[in-house]
């Protein structure tokens, strides 16, 4: 039986490389990259592959790129699309591959865009800038979004706002491509949530906080017509104890869904919980140092038996062996460079 085979992609920020899409073959046996090729683009802080697999989407100045994926992983660019707005952070699509949202964590805006049948991003449909307090601080009290995600029904927009602490939620009009506000799930006062993940069933949503550095957890359904949360658990990344300049960064579910990653940056730790499929709770399994600076993003190598982490700082990615039935995690082989990491995605090829 012929194995699968993976490609990754790494998006950093460009500073003095132009190349913003590093792109590698995956050795699952070895838990290793092997660089295949890289995309000219400017500051990709965020990519996403779209439901069907197709095709890739990132953030770049001034707007969003997309991509076909061909057969062996390498991308080929379709077109640009504006934002009419400052550079964005994050990219999601939804579950139809219909639209593709974009968060703006620099001016406070969603942006919503049609997506095209080959993949091509098409008009804005809706453009929301967040409210705050104006200029009380500098990064609390002002909108910042950092994420933007569909439940898995595809009828709720679930848009992080670090600057207000808070998650808004959106109903989603599949027609118009257009958003209203329907609820808020608060958050502790400058604890600033930053991703959201969701189960593989939907029912539970994971909500990481950046300068808290806790995890909460939420159950989740629609009721008459209205979406219902229930915070079933809350789940420090890093214990704080051990100094206040911590930041909690990525958030990443396993390929199977039953591991649950954050990130911390100051710690310079990876913290691996165990997720419980039937009432959504988080176990912490270790946490344990990446042997790099700012852990930007990290995630699990498909098989569960690798990880690999981003360290914005440090420049390089550092990967592990990892062994989630004991609860351990050593280095594998030398820190691989690559500059201002940003975000990974693994990518499942075609057979």
């Amino acid at each position: 039986m012929e194995k699968d085979k993976y490609v990754a992609y790494v998006s950093t920020y460009t500073q003095g490389d132009n190349h913003g899409i590093k792109i590698y073959d995956v050795d699952m046996e070895k838990g290793r990259f092997i660089e295949k090729d890289k995309v000219e683009i400017s500051n990709s802080s965020y990519v996403t592959t779209s439901h069907n697999g197709k095709y890739l989407y990132s953030i770049t100045d001034l707007g969003v790129e997309a991509y076909t994926i061909l057969k062996d992983g390498s991308l080929k660019l379709i077109n640009f699309a504006p934002t009419n707005g400052m550079r964005g952070c994050y990219v999601s699509t939804d579950y139809t591959d219909s639209y593709l949202f974009v968060a703006g964590y620099h001016d406070g805006k969603l942006t919503v865009l049609r997506l095209k049948e080959d993949g091509s991003i098409g008009e804005i449909t809706d453009a929301i800038y967040h409210k705050g307090l104006g200029s009380v601080a500098e990064r609390n009290f002002r909108p910042h979004i950092n994420c933007a995600r569909m439940t898995h029904d595809n009828k709720y927009l679930l848009v992080a706002d670090e600057g207000m602490d808070h998650i808004n939620v959106y109903s989603f009009d599949l027609q118009k491509g257009t958003v209203r506000l329907v609820d808020i799930i608060r958050s502790e006062l400058e604890s600033a949530p930053r991703h959201i993940k969701i189960s593989k069933d939907g029912r539970f949503i994971y909500i990481v906080h950046e300068w808290k550095c806790y995890i909460d957890v939420y159950f989740y359904e629609e009721r008459n017509g209205n979406p219902y949360f229930e915070k079933i658990q809350s789940i420090e990344t890093v214990a704080m104890s051990r100094g206040s300049n911590n930041a909690a960064s990525a958030l990443s579910f396993s390929a199977d869904y039953k591991y649950l990653l954050s990130s911390n940056a100051g710690d310079n730790s990876v913290v691996i919980y165990s997720a419980d499929p039937k009432d959504g709770k988080l176990t912490k399994i270790f946490c344990l140092p990446i042997s790099g600076e700012y852990p930007k993003d990290a995630d699990f190598f498909p098989n569960n038996r690798f990880l690999v982490s981003l360290n914005h700082e440090t420049n390089d990615m550092t990967f592990f062996h990892i062994d989630l039935e004991k609860g351990t995690m050593i280095m594998n082989g030398p820190a691989i460079k690559v500059d201002v990491p940003n975000c990974i995605t693994f990518h499942k090829l075609p057979k």
